[in-house]
């Protein structure tokens, strides 16, 4: 029998797990002090590394209902158990069993990322215009393309030529040659708020680094993207 595990999650890893939550609705989170998901149809995945070290690997079915099981509590402790995970708060408490992990979408390799043929800064807020934007106007499609030299990013409706469109330049982290029209769903986009580091391969993979979190995203390129040197 193993040893029960006594923690608290931080605001950070609670944070880190409801953006999780919009990725894939379950998760099955290993031994260690990094957690890790990946969405149903394996275009998005994501890893962290947080302040709690989990001495017991287990998986959870419906991620958001087991965050709303943890807000029901004021400040709960989290102690693992060999099927369940106690959680409580003064004279209260809920046992919470874990899922078979053959149930859940799990990753199973880490992405080596090919060569880097892109490279630009965005922050939260261009982020959040992005997003906005796309919603306003009524458009799914972003589109990194470049314009003068310039990196610029586009929300727009590709399939029509004279759909709304914004667009913004970003900083480019690197000098580059050749022309390139890379597309993502802006629903793919999902992403802790922060600052950003992007690198993106012609191989239709990109990676979101953070800048303050200790949080990587690889996520797919359309198959329509172009790159040409």
């Amino acid at each position: 029998m193993q040893t029960a595990n006594k923690i608290k999650l931080t605001s950070e890893t609670f944070d880190i797990l409801k953006n999780y939550a919009s990725i894939n609705s379950n998760i099955f989170i290993n031994p260690g002090n990094v957690i890790s998901t990946i969405s149903p149809i394996k275009n998005i995945l994501s890893e962290a590394e947080v302040s709690e070290t989990f001495e017991v690997g287990f998986g959870v079915w419906d991620l958001p209902k087991f965050l709303g099981t943890l807000s029901i509590f004021k400040d709960p402790e989290l102690e693992f158990h060999d099927k369940y995970v106690l959680i409580s708060s003064g004279h209260r408490s809920i046992q919470y069993y874990y899922s078979d992990p053959k149930l859940l979408t799990i990753p199973t390799k880490k992405i080596n990322m090919p060569k880097i043929d892109l490279s630009f800064h965005i922050t939260e807020s261009e982020i959040v215009d992005l997003k906005k934007a796309a919603s306003i106007l009524g458009v799914s499609d972003v589109t990194v393309e470049n314009n003068d030299d310039e990196v610029v990013i586009k929300v727009h409706d590709k399939k029509d030529k004279g759909s709304n469109s914004f667009s913004m330049n970003v900083q480019s982290n690197q000098e580059f040659v050749g022309n390139f029209s890379l597309n993502f769903m802006i629903e793919n986009l999902k992403l802790v708020p922060d600052n950003y580091d992007v690198d993106i391969s012609s191989n239709i993979v990109s990676r979101f680094t953070s800048s303050s979190r200790n949080i990587t995203y690889w996520i797919a390129l359309e198959m329509d993207s172009t790159y040409q040197n």
